[in-house]
């Protein structure tokens, strides 16, 4: 059944889907007319051929058999060449799509990283702190983690900023941040949660003295004078701790007290402290 021609907009808008379908439908009816009529007519001059009268006849017969089969050729080449046209198409509108999908996924990737870290320090953020912290404290086997909180906050750290400006002030919170990165194990994370507060884990600590160690190094670390232009700036830190699972097992209560044990660190010039119900309460 032959079908009918495409209507005046298929042909005009080509690059519409529905007139796209239509004219790829159309070319493959037309491919499938052609064949079959190329074999009707195939077949009826090799009928022809053997009934010659002659030699002349014979001879004309086959110079037509030879130019259909040359006619036959050049379609099944032009054919190729539509076919590998409509391959390097589709490659190269899925090496678009692949592209898109990339950016698409880098740019999420992103978006989850900025939401989780800190612009100015490049720490994770408080959000990205009680991420880790919840994650650390949820183990599969059930059995509470062994890791401590430390809260940190800077003292003095106001009056050099009012005094000698937010530049400032932002690149000593930058040059605290890298020294608390160099002061604890690789599976200890640091953050900024906020102004001048830091915070930390220590995961799998080998008792309080170890913990004692890492946060006495913290504070010598952040209490090093640094020399900005031909400014000497030094802050000295208070350090709170609070340890899983004795002074609590989830994120909230261990915050808690460790910033407890952090104000009186501050109170008593301490450097660090860890959390006490008796003097925190």
């Amino acid at each position: 059944m032959t079908r009918p021609d495409p209507t005046p907009a298929e042909r005009d808008d080509a690059t519409h889907p529905a007139g796209r379908r239509a004219a790829d439908i159309l070319l493959h009816e037309a491919a499938a007319d052609w064949d079959l009529l190329f074999a009707a007519v195939l077949a009826r001059f090799h009928d022809n051929l053997a009934a010659a009268p002659s030699a002349a006849h014979h001879a004309a017969l086959s110079e037509c058999l030879q130019a259909l089969d040359g006619l036959q050729a050049l379609r099944a080449s032009q054919r190729g060449r539509d076919i590998e046209g409509e391959l390097r198409r589709a490659d190269r509108a899925l090496t678009t799509t692949r592209a898109e999908l990339l950016a698409a996924r880098l740019g999420e990737q992103q978006a989850r990283h900025l939401a989780g870290h800190d612009s100015l320090t490049s720490l994770p953020n408080r959000s990205g702190f009680r991420e880790r912290l919840d994650h650390a404290l949820h183990r599969d086997d059930h059995a509470a983690p062994a890791l401590a909180v430390l809260y940190l906050d800077l003292d003095g750290f106001k009056p050099i900023n009012d005094r000698h400006g937010h530049d400032a002030g932002d690149e000593l919170l930058r040059v605290v941040a890298q020294r608390m990165s160099r002061s604890v194990r690789q599976q200890d994370l640091v953050c900024r949660v906020g102004g001048d507060e830091f915070a930390c884990i220590v995961a799998e600590p080998a008792g309080r003295e170890q913990i004692s160690q890492i946060a006495a190094k913290l504070f010598n670390a952040v209490a090093a004078p640094l020399q900005l232009g031909d400014v000497n700036l030094s802050v000295r830190p208070s350090i709170g701790i609070a340890v899983c699972p004795g002074d609590g097992d989830n994120a909230a209560t261990l915050l808690k007290r460790a910033d407890l044990a952090m104000y009186r660190a501050k109170r008593r010039q301490l450097g660090f402290a860890f959390f006490d119900r008796r003097a925190d309460s």
